[in-house]
């Protein structure tokens, strides 16, 4: 019978001669997903029986591996804050990136009294708005999704970590949609925004994703320039709005805010050292 270290040692052999920089990483995530327990457990415990059926189910996940499909769609979850979040074909990968985001805002409006009303648009996952109902359970959390496929996953999701947000299938890019809300404390957004550079120049893993999730239009700008503007008027006065970025828009993310009547801009970088979420406030006196 075969040990459970030797399946070790052969996934991670293959998984390097693919090319797969973590490999003894995403070898121990596959293992221990077909074998529902930790590997320092399996390697360990002389018990543990290795089925035909499950190095079957190895070598199918493995094989996926070796040609840049998600170590996190392979594996169907991902953690975001700590926290589980069901992923798979048809929604965006949460990324540590954003919670930068979600760490301002606990910051920012822990310790509050106040009834926060929190709009989380673009939501996917709904890595973000799970996330903040979780830290702040006072907040009256509403997430917008577009995406039928995006939509399972966050319903799947705000049961899956015990949060009452509000789910809403609809277009943040509709005038409709934003008349819809009033007097918001806070609009949250990761938007698609990657450009047309990008996307032909996309990480093999990445070109899985949704591709309405990720293109932006041809400067990456489009939802920006949509958004910040249309949304304007569901904030109350004085309300914050808060993107997600990529890495060199932090200027014409701001340009687009200025413009559009909002004061108090503030980037903030992530924990690699990029720009990666812009924010700002509603002005409290508009000319």
């Amino acid at each position: 019978m075969v040990s459970v270290s030797e399946i070790f040692a052969n996934v991670k052999a293959i998984l390097k001669k693919s090319g797969i920089d973590d490999y003894r990483f995403d070898a121990e995530c596959i293992i221990e997903q077909a074998l529902g327990a930790k590997l320092p457990i399996l390697l360990t415990d002389a018990s543990v029986s290795v089925t035909d059926e499950v190095i079957a189910k190895i070598r199918e996940m493995t094989n996926k591996r070796t040609q840049g499909y998600p170590l996190q769609y392979i594996l169907g979850e991902w953690e975001f804050m700590g926290l589980p979040f069901k992923v798979g074909e048809g929604v965006l990968i949460p990324r540590q990136d954003t919670e930068s985001m979600v760490d301002f805002i606990i910051e920012k409006y822990s310790g509050s009294d106040e009834k926060l009303r929190v709009v989380d648009l673009c939501s996917g996952s709904g890595c973000i708005a799970v996330s903040i109902k979780k830290n702040l359970p006072n907040a009256d959390v509403t997430a917008v999704e577009l995406s039928e496929d995006a939509l399972k996953y966050l319903r799947l999701n705000a049961v899956k970590n015990d949060t009452d947000i509000k789910i809403m299938s609809a277009d943040v890019l509709s005038e409709q949609t934003s008349a819809k809300f009033i007097d918001i404390d806070l609009i949250v957004c990761n938007p698609p925004y990657l450009s047309a550079y990008d996307m032909e120049n996309l990480q093999k893993e990445v070109s899985f994703e949704p591709s309405e999730a990720l293109f932006g239009g041809a400067d990456g700008l489009d939802y920006y320039r949509k958004i910040i503007p249309m949304w304007k008027n569901s904030l109350k006065v004085g309300g914050r709005i808060m993107f997600e970025i990529g890495a060199t828009q932090n200027e014409s993310v701001e340009d687009i805010l200025n413009e559009s009547g909002y004061e108090q801009i503030l980037c903030i970088k992530d924990c690699a050292g990029n720009f990666r979420i812009e924010t700002a406030i509603r002005k409290q006196q508009e000319a």
